[in-house]
């Protein structure tokens, strides 16, 4: 017998909505149009909008060797990707969702760690309107805090109480 082709499954970004119910090319494909990445470096005390991280082409996530054990990066510099999802409500604009994930850099010996299981589901979960940053640091909470308060203030008075205790 013949072995079966597997039909493999894929999803496309795409930049507007797609699902204004032609059913063609892109029908069931996600949006990242109101998605950021912003990155908080704790050593630095700062953080920054960086859209590369979309795409892990962030200057922090490039000539680095990948590993999917902590351990093979004992001398890794802390950053979180943040993945920041804007959405409208009755206020304006406001800071829906929040995923933060953890990447551990060694630019010296070119080895970095992260999740990519992580990365991808503190995506979706921010998309979703999900909050998720418990796992961050206090001082890393802190200058995320500051970033979303002094780059837009407007929508940072818009969005939930959650997020505002949760970075608190």
């Amino acid at each position: 017998m013949g072995e079966e082709k597997k039909k493999k499954q894929s999803f496309t970004i795409i930049a507007d909505d797609s699902t204004d119910g032609h059913g063609g090319y892109g029908g069931g494909s996600i949006s990242l149009e109101n998605m950021s990445a912003i990155i908080v470096d704790p050593e630095e005390d700062k953080a920054y909008v960086d859209m590369d991280a979309m795409h892990a082409r962030s200057n922090i996530e490039r000539r680095v060797k990948y590993f999917s054990d902590k351990a093979e990066v004992p001398e890794g510099r802390l950053y979180w990707i943040v993945w920041v999802t804007v959405e409208r409500g009755e206020k304006g604009p406001y800071y829906a969702g929040v995923g933060a994930s953890e990447l551990l850099v060694d630019k010296k010996n070119k080895k970095a760690y992260k999740s990519m299981a992580e990365h991808v589901g503190n995506m979706e979960k921010s998309l979703k309107g999900k909050i998720v940053v418990d796992h961050m640091d206090t001082k890393s909470k802190l200058i995320l805090k500051e970033f979303l308060k002094t780059f837009k203030a407007d929508m940072w008075e818009s969005s939930t109480d959650e997020l505002k205790n949760k970075l608190s």
